[in-house]
């Protein structure tokens, strides 16, 4: 089969290699989708790749192609969204449900072989059905969408409330979305640009600002009255939008950063006493995962997509590209702000 490979730094290389064959409680999925991740351009575009050759990709859809011994739930044909992570289901965290924090985990498209391929193999388990009212390009974004779901929850999160979304990215979008899904008051999305803000618009936010804009911390005050916001959700991992989520959260509020930052952060004493003051919860949110695994983020993805309620705008994606081209994709990434999107590589 062909596939995108990893050889070396800024290596990547549209080649043949083996196709994989389904064991015992595994599937052969035909890969339909895979979106290019952020953790994947450090990975070809960098140093962080885990050994070489690799295959990437993590975020995927696609149909059953065949079955292993023992796999009852799924069969050939069966339209499926992967689920990456491959937990060692033995650990303290395991037996609690916390599969995120598994230590001994696995992970498909860095650990192991991905979606950056014609076909992939992973435990049944790990092949999410959705049904024919959900397109595969929907099912490529289950992974994230499950990403922003989980981030939600990590607060106890309850309807009626105000929410900040920071960050109008495919996370911030997906939060808002689910935000609203389970009641906000109102939800307000930051960012910089017009672009992502015309687009938190059509897929549902309450109001959007511009952060660039000297006066927008009053903007977003005068929204909740002056009382500021009952859940924070920084999703865009920047030093600017996590002192700002000490800002703008109301007494008792809630805060979560989804985001993951890659830079030194630090606070003055009158920005940290914000939580002294405010009293507000601050936590943090990784993966997607939960009990039964790989958790209800995963079948509430598939039910709301279905349902409409999670809407998909064309926006979202920047560009499909075909897997022989895999290599100009990652170029892409190489110019600042030059991907405004989800790049989705189609396999067929």
């Amino acid at each position: 089969m062909k596939a995108g490979v990893v050889h070396a730094r800024e290596d990547i290389r549209y080649e043949d290699i083996e196709k994989p064959v389904p064991g015992a409680g595994q599937v052969l999925i035909n890969v339909k989708y895979t979106g290019i991740c952020g953790s994947d351009v450090p990975r070809v575009n960098g140093d962080a790749c885990h050994f070489f050759p690799n295959v990437l990709g993590h975020e995927f859809s696609g149909t059953i192609e065949e079955t292993g011994e023992g796999v009852s739930s799924l069969k050939k044909g069966d339209r499926v969204a992967g689920v990456p992570l491959v937990p060692c289901m033995k650990c303290e965290n395991c037996q609690k449900g916390d599969y995120s924090l598994c230590k001994h985990y696995s992970f498909i498209g860095s650990r192991e072989f991905g979606s950056f391929a014609e076909y992939i193999v992973v435990p049944e388990k790990n092949a999410v059905k959705f049904d024919e009212e959900v397109s595969f390009e929907q099912g490529a974004f289950f992974e994230p969408t499950t990403v922003a779901l989980h981030g939600l929850q990590r607060l106890n999160y309850q309807g009626g409330g105000q929410v900040a979304i920071l960050g109008g990215g495919t996370i911030g979008l997906l939060t808002m979305q689910w935000a609203n899904i389970f009641g906000a008051k109102n939800c307000v999305v930051f960012d910089i640009s017009p672009e992502r803000l015309e687009l938190a618009k059509r897929l549902g936010a309450t109001a959007v600002i511009n952060t660039l804009e000297s006066d927008f911390i009053k903007q977003a005050m005068d929204i909740t009255a002056g009382q500021g916001f009952d859940y924070v959700y920084e999703t865009a991992g920047n030093t600017a939008t996590m002192k700002m989520a000490f800002e703008l959260a109301a007494n008792k509020a809630g805060i979560c950063f989804i985001g993951t930052p890659t830079k030194e952060l630090s606070f003055s004493v009158e920005e940290w006493e914000n939580m002294n003051r405010k009293e507000f919860t601050l936590t943090g949110s990784w993966m997607s995962y939960s009990a039964p695994f790989p958790g209800p983020e995963w079948e509430l993805a598939a039910y709301y997509y279905k349902t409409g309620q999670l809407q998909f705008d064309d926006s979202l994606i920047y560009k499909k590209i075909p897997l022989s081209q895999i290599a100009e994709a990652f170029e892409m990434f190489k110019t600042p702000g030059a991907v405004k999107g989800k790049i989705l590589i189609d396999s067929e």
